[in-house]
């Protein structure tokens, strides 16, 4: 379903948010968090995930959040239509190890578990 511009795909395992259909990981990075909120969790993430990479030309982020038995698993990053920085796969990693945003993200959509 497309919502505000961005292709939403959910069921009871997985949230996917992307800007294309079908989703791409051109570049990507998977960390694993607590239980939240998927669809919560991935709209802040990928707001970041634009933040960090908006000057990156023909960047289109992708968000995946999928369940698991301890919370989710969160891979992050996105089609490219140029080539990449060589850095770009570390600096999506380091954005989805950020303490700080992690907390952020998670006091938004954590559910009591932050």
């Amino acid at each position: 379903m497309k919502r505000n511009g961005w292709y939403i795909n959910h069921d009871a395992d997985q949230f996917v948010l992307a800007r294309h259909w079908p989703p791409r990981f051109d570049v990507s990075a998977q960390s694993a968090f607590p239980p939240a909120e998927p669809s919560r969790l991935a709209r802040q993430i990928r707001q970041d995930l634009w933040r960090e990479f908006r000057h990156l030309r023909g960047f289109s982020p992708v968000v995946k959040v999928a369940a698991t038995e301890d919370g989710v698993s969160v891979r992050a990053g996105g089609r490219l239509m140029s080539r990449a920085p060589r850095d770009t796969e570390s600096r999506i990693q380091n954005l989805l190890d950020s303490p700080a945003h992690r907390l952020r993200w998670l006091k938004w959509a954590g559910k009591g578990a932050a």
